[in-house]
C-alpha cells in the first residue's frame, strides 16, 4: 500500500500539461486499466471482509452499512460493491480478468445478475456449462463495449427460463429524489425496458419538439429540461390527481418584502417542500401564476388571508397564444403549450396584465428573461431579444442562390 500511494504522489506532482496529445491518451490508457485494477482488490477486500464479519469490529451490521458511514458511498455504491464481490466468487474468469485490469466495475456489474443464486440453480437444472458462460462473457467484457456485453447478458438470462412467469415489471423500478442543502434536486433510479422505452419516447418528443437555433445544451441538459417540461404540461393540464385535497401546484411563500424589491434576494423564498429559492425565482413563477396575499403577524402567525387570483387568467392567455403561437425568445420557436406568459414589466413593478405587456416564452427562456436578457415588440409585431449587455440576438437569414 505504501509503494501505491508513492506512485500516486509522484503522478500527482507531474506536469499534465507537457505532455503531447498522444501522451496524454496513453496515459489515460494506462490509469484506466490501473483504476480497473485497484477496484478489483478493493472488490475482493470487500468480499473477504464481509465474509470475516468484519463490519462487527466497528460497530456495524453490514459491509454495505460500513462502506456508506466509512467509506462516504451512497447506499446505492456500497450495494453495489457488495453484490459484485458476491457474484465474483462464482465467476473466476471475470475475476481473472477484471484483476488484470481488463474490464471495468461496472461491467461486472452488468454481469453480475448471473451469478445470482437463482440463476445458477436454473442453469445446473438445464445442464447449462456456468463455467463456460463464465469464459464467454469475460471475453466479451475484454474486446465489446458495455452496451454489447448488456445485451448478452440479457439475452442469457431471458432464456435461461424462457417458459417461467413473467416478472412483474415494477419490481424493477426504483425512484429517489435527494433534495441537497441549496434546493438542488439529484434523481437517482432505474426502470424497466418497458418503462424505460416509455419515458425516453416522451422526452425524445420533447426534446426535438424544442430545437432552437444556436442550442448549445448538452445532451444531459436537454434531457434534464425535457423532464421538467413534462412536469410544467401536467401541472398547467390539471390532469393530476388531487394532492391533500387541492390540486397539485407548485407553492412558493416570500415575504412582500422581498417580492416587491427588485434585488435577487438568495434565500429569500420557501417551496412547499422546503427548499430554499431566491425572490428573482419567485418573481419568475409568480409571472404566470396565482398569488394568494396572507396578513401574519409579528408572532408569525396568519391573521388575514386574501381571495387567490389568477396574475394571468385564461381568456388572456388564449389571445397572447392567438398572436404569438411560439416563444418568441429569437430562434426558439417552442410551442405554445410549453410556455408562460410573461410580464414585460412586472407586474410586481407596476406593469399591466395585459396583451399589450404579455409575451410567450418557453420555461428556458423564461427563466433567462429574469436573469438579464430581455423581449421587445416593435409597432409592426416583430419581437426582438437582447442580450444582457443590450446587444440584439439576430438570427442570420438564409443566402438567396
Amino acid at each position: 500500500m505504501g509503494e501505491l500511494q508513492s506512485a500516486l504522489d509522484a503522478l500527482a506532482t507531474e506536469d499534465v500539461h507537457a505532455l503531447t496529445a498522444r501522451q496524454q491518451l496513453d496515459g489515460i490508457r494506462q490509469l484506466l486499466e490501473l483504476r480497473n485494477r485497484i477496484d478489483a482488490q478493493l472488490t475482493r477486500r470487500v468480499r473477504t471482509a464481509e465474509l470475516q464479519q468484519a463490519p462487527e469490529d466497528d460497530g456495524q451490521k453490514s459491509m454495505r452499512s460500513w462502506l456508506r458511514g466509512h467509506g462516504r458511498l451512497s447506499s446505492a455504491a456500497a450495494g453495489q460493491l457488495v453484490r459484485n464481490g458476491r457474484a465474483l466468487d462464482h465467476l473466476p474468469e471475470l475475476a481473472s480478468a477484471f484483476a488484470e485490469g481488463a474490464m471495468t466495475a461496472e461491467q461486472v456489474t452488468v454481469v453480475a445478475p448471473v451469478a445470482k443464486e437463482s440463476r445458477r440453480a436454473a442453469a445446473f437444472q438445464q445442464g447449462i456449462d456456468l463455467a463456460e458462460i463464465d469464459r464467454t462473457l469475460a471475453a466479451v467484457a475484454a474486446e465489446h463495449r458495455i452496451e454489447q456485453l448488456s445485451r448478452v447478458v440479457h439475452h442469457y438470462l431471458s432464456r435461461l427460463d424462457p417458459d417461467g412467469p413473467e416478472p412483474d415489471p415494477t419490481d424493477d423500478r426504483s425512484l429517489t429524489l435527494s433534495t441537497l442543502s441549496d434546493g438542488t434536486v439529484v434523481v437517482r433510479g432505474q426502470l424497466d425496458a418497458v418503462g424505460g422505452e416509455k419515458l425516453k419516447t416522451a422526452l425524445e418528443s420533447v426534446v426535438h419538439a424544442d430545437r432552437p437555433k444556436g442550442d448549445e445544451r448538452s445532451r444531459a441538459q436537454q434531457t434534464a429540461d425535457a423532464i421538467v417540461q413534462l412536469a410544467d404540461n401536467q401541472l398547467a393540464s390539471g390532469n393530476l390527481p388531487f394532492l391533500r385535497t387541492v390540486k397539485p401546484n407548485v407553492v412558493v411563500t416570500i415575504p412582500a418584502d422581498d417580492l416587491f424589491d427588485p434585488a435577487t434576494a438568495p434565500a429569500a423564498a420557501t417551496t412547499a417542500f422546503g427548499s430554499l429559492v431566491s425572490a428573482a425565482k419567485a418573481r419568475m413563477l409568480a409571472c404566470d401564476g396565482s398569488i394568494t396575499p396572507i396578513t401574519i403577524d409579528e408572532h408569525g402567525m396568519p391573521l388575514n388571508m386574501g381571495r387567490t387570483k389568477r396574475v394571468s387568467p385564461p381568456h388572456l392567455r388564449k389571445a397572447v397564444e392567438l398572436r404569438d403561437e411560439t416563444c418568441v425568445f429569437a430562434g426558439c420557436g417552442a410551442p405554445k403549450y410549453y410556455c408562460d406568459v410573461h410580464h414585460l414589466v412586472h407586474w410586481i413593478f407596476g406593469g399591466e396584465t395585459s396583451l399589450e405587456n404579455s409575451a410567450l416564452l418557453c420555461e428556458r427562456h423564461h427563466t433567462k428573461v429574469h436573469h438579464g436578457f430581455s423581449v421587445e415588440r416593435d409597432p409592426d409585431g416583430r419581437w426582438r431579444t437582447f442580450r444582457p449587455d443590450g446587444t440584439e440576438i439576430l438570427i442570420a437569414q438564409p443566402l438567396l442562390v
